[in-house]
C-alpha cells in the first residue's frame, strides 16, 4: 500500500477506499482478480471512516450464533412497507440473501471483525417487520497500532466525536464516561481508557484505540495491506474509458490512463459535497434552507457524472435525496463546522426542539433522519434545541459534555445560549416569549404524566432506547424547570446521499433503459440506496454498502472465470 505510480492495467480498478469499495477490492483479490484502489482524498478510509459505524444486516450469523433469531421475510416486508412503491425487490431480496454470506466470508478471509447488538430497535420499531435487536452490527474495536506508518493515512474521525485529543468513544464507553462520578465500575472503565491514550499520545497525533466506523475503515485497510492490494490516495476519476460498449478504465484527473480488464467499481460516496445537484434535488434548499453535510468533501458526485457521461441511469425519485441529520454549527478559528445531533441528545428527557416561534413541531425522539423530515414537512429552517440545567449537566447538549467537562467556552462564542428564565431565553433567541412559556407549560404537564400528548416522544422502543432507562416514568420526558436555560440552533443537514445509479441486483449499472453497461459496478452511496430514500434502522448504509461491495467482488471475479474458461475453450 503506497502511493507509487499504478500500474498500467488491473483485472478490477477500485475508484474508493470506503466500506463497500475496500469490500469489492478484497472479495475480487479473494476470487484471483489483479485489483488496485484509487481514492480522491489524501486519506483512505472515505465517508466510512467518519461514520457511526453501524451495520445493518437482518439475520445475520453473529446474532444468530448468540442463540437470537430473525426471519428475512419479516425483513423484506419491514423494507417494503418502508420504501412503498419505490421497492426495488430484487436488490432488497439480494441484499437479504448476500448480507449474511458477506459477514461470514469477511470474518474467515479479512481482519473484518463482528459484534452484534443484542438490544438495538430498528428505527420505526411500532412497524410489522420490525426488530427489537440483533440486526445490527459493528466492528469490532481496532488497535489502530497495526497499521504501523499506514495510520496517519486512515481519515481522522470527526473532531467532535473524541474527547482529549484524539480518543474515541463508543456506545459503551460513552455510557461509562456518563457515569464517572456515579458508578465505580464506570470509573474505573473510564479510567483504563484515559491511561492507554495518554500512552498513544506519546507516539501518536490521536487515539489508536479505533471504534466506529474507524474500526471498520482500519480493519479493512489492515486486510488490504496484508494482501498487498495498493490503495492510491490522491487519484481522481476524470472520465471511464469505453471500447465497444464497454468500460475498460478510466482516466484520472492527471491525464494517466488505467486500464481494467475485468471492470471498473465506483464507490466514491455520492454527491453531499456537490452543491448543485443537491440543490438540484432537494426541495428544501431550493426554497431557501441552509443545509449542511457531514460527509468528507471530495464526495462531489464525479463518478456519477461520468456514468452519467455514458449513458447511465441516476434515479432521481427517492422519497429523499440524502440521509438526514440535524446539525448544528460550532464556531472555530477557521470558520464554522457542523455537528450531527444523531443518539445522544434529543431523545433525553428534559429536551426540547422549538422552531422560531417558540412551538415545538416534531417528536425529537425519532431518528434524525425524520427529525430533518419534520422540520422539511413543517418548513422550518432553522430550530432550536431547549434545556434546563439539570440536564445540561446530567446528559451534555451536542458537543457540550456533561458534569464535570466545562462549557463556559461554548457560551463565550455564542454556540450555547443561555436565559437566567424562560422569558431571558426568548429574548436572547428572538422568539415570542409567551410562545416558548406555552409551549415549556405544556410539556411539563405532559411529563410529569408520561405522556406525549402532542407529539408522542417517548412512545416506542427505539424512542426510549434513547432516552434515559433511569428516568421514570418516561425514559424521554422530563420537565424543563431548573435555570438557568440552554439553547443550540440547529439546522438540516445529512449524513449521506441517497440518490445513485441504478443498478441491477449483481452491482452491475444500468443504463436509461434499464440495460446492463457491461464492465461498469457501483456500491456504496454511488448505488442508488435499496432503502429509497427512507431510513428504516441504524446501519441502513453501511449494511448495504458492505454487502453489494461483497456481491460487487464475488460477481466480478467470476465474470473474470467464465472469461478465461470461455477463452480455453475456443483454444
Amino acid at each position: 500500500m503506497c502511493n507509487d505510480f499504478p500500474d498500467s492495467e488491473y483485472d478490477l480498478v477500485v475508484i474508493g477506499s470506503g466500506a463497500a469499495g475496500m469490500t469489492a477490492a478484497l472479495v475480487a483479490h479473494f476470487g484471483g482478480m489483479k485489483v488496485a484502489v484509487f481514492e480522491k482524498d489524501s486519506y483512505f478510509g472515505g465517508s466510512t471512516a467518519v461514520s457511526g459505524g453501524a451495520i445493518w444486516i437482518p439475520d445475520n450469523p453473529k446474532m444468530r450464533a448468540a442463540g437470537m433469531t430473525d426471519n428475512r421475510d419479516e425483513a423484506y416486508n419491514y423494507i417494503a412497507n418502508e420504501t412503498g412503491e419505490l421497492l426495488n425487490p430484487s436488490l432488497v431480496r439480494a441484499f437479504l440473501e448476500a448480507g449474511p454470506e458477506m459477514v461470514g466470508f469477511m470474518e474467515e478471509n479479512t481482519y473484518l471483525k463482528f459484534e452484534h447488538r443484542t438490544f438495538s430497535p430498528d428505527y420505526h420499531s411500532d412497524q410489522p417487520g420490525a426488530s427489537l435487536g440483533g440486526r445490527v452490527l459493528d466492528a469490532q474495536t481496532f488497535d489502530g497500532r497495526l497499521l504501523k506508518k499506514q495510520f496517519n493515512r486512515l481519515k481522522p474521525p470527526i473532531e467532535d466525536f473524541t474527547i482529549f485529543g484524539g480518543m474515541m468513544l463508543n456506545r459503551f464507553d460513552i455510557g461509562h464516561f456518563m457515569n464517572i462520578t456515579r458508578k465505580p465500575a464506570s470509573a474505573w472503565h473510564a479510567f483504563r481508557l484515559l491511561l492507554r491514550h495518554a500512552r498513544d499520545r506519546l507516539l501518536y497525533s490521536r487515539g489508536t484505540r479505533l471504534t466506529l466506523g474507524q474500526a471498520i475503515a482500519g480493519r479493512l485497510a489492515y486486510s488490504a495491506i496484508e494482501k498487498e492490494i495498493p490503495i492510491f490516495t490522491e487519484v481522481a476519476l476524470a472520465s471511464l474509458k469505453v471500447e465497444a460498449d464497454k468500460v475498460v478504465g478510466f482516466h484520472t484527473n492527471d491525464g494517466r490512463e488505467i486500464l481494467a480488464k475485468h471492470g471498473v467499481v465506483l464507490a466514491t460516496g455520492g454527491f453531499p459535497g456537490n452543491g448543485d445537484l443537491s440543490k438540484s434535488v432537494m426541495p428544501h434548499v431550493q426554497a431557501g434552507s441552509k443545509h449542511y453535510s457531514m460527509s468528507p468533501k471530495p464526495a462531489i458526485g464525479t463518478a456519477i457524472e461520468a456514468a452519467e457521461a455514458i449513458g447511465a441511469h441516476f434515479v432521481k425519485t427517492n422519497k429523499h435525496a440524502g440521509f438526514w441529520a440535524p446539525v448544528s454549527l460550532i464556531p472555530s478559528q477557521h470558520g464554522e463546522r457542523p455537528f450531527p445531533h444523531l443518539f445522544l441528545d434529543r431523545a433525553k428527557p428534559g429536551v426540547i426542539a422549538v422552531n422560531l416561534d417558540g412551538r415545538r413541531f416534531v417528536n425529537e425522539a425519532v431518528s434524525y433522519h425524520d427529525f430533518v423530515t419534520g422540520m422539511i414537512e413543517e418548513e422550518v429552517h432553522e430550530a432550536w434545541l431547549v434545556c434546563d440545567h439539570q440536564t445540561l449537566r446530567r446528559y451534555g447538549l451536542g458537543p457540550v459534555r456533561p458534569f464535570p467537562s466545562p462549557f463556559k467556552n461554548q457560551l463565550r462564542t455564542g454556540y450555547l445560549k443561555r436565559g437566567t428564565s424562560l422569558e431571558e431565553l426568548a429574548e436572547v433567541l428572538s422568539m415570542p416569549s409567551d410562545n416558548l412559556i406555552e409551549t415549556v407549560k405544556r410539556f411539563n404537564l405532559d411529563a410529569c404524566t408520561g405522556t406525549d400528548q402532542e407529539f408522542g416522544k417517548g412512545s416506542t422502543d427505539y424512542q426510549t432506547y434513547l432516552g434515559d432507562a433511569e428516568h421514570e416514568p418516561n425514559p424521554c420526558l422530563k420537565p424543563l424547570e431548573q435555570a438557568p436555560f440552554y439553547a443550540i440552533k440547529i439546522y438540516p443537514g445529512d449524513i449521506g446521499t441517497s440518490m445513485g445509479l441504478a443498478t441491477d441486483e449483481k452491482g452491475r449499472v444500468l443504463d436509461k433503459e434499464n440495460k446492463v453497461i457491461p464492465g461498469l459496478y457501483a456500491c456504496g452511496n454511488d448505488m442508488n440506496s435499496i432503502m429509497a430514500g427512507s431510513y428504516p434502522g441504524a446501519g441502513i448504509t453501511l449494511g448495504p454498502a458492505l454487502a453489494f461491495g461483497y456481491i460487487v467482488g464475488r460477481d466480478a471475479s467470476e465474470a473474470k472465470r467464465a472469461s478465461e474458461n470461455y477463452k480455453e475453450e475456443a483454444v
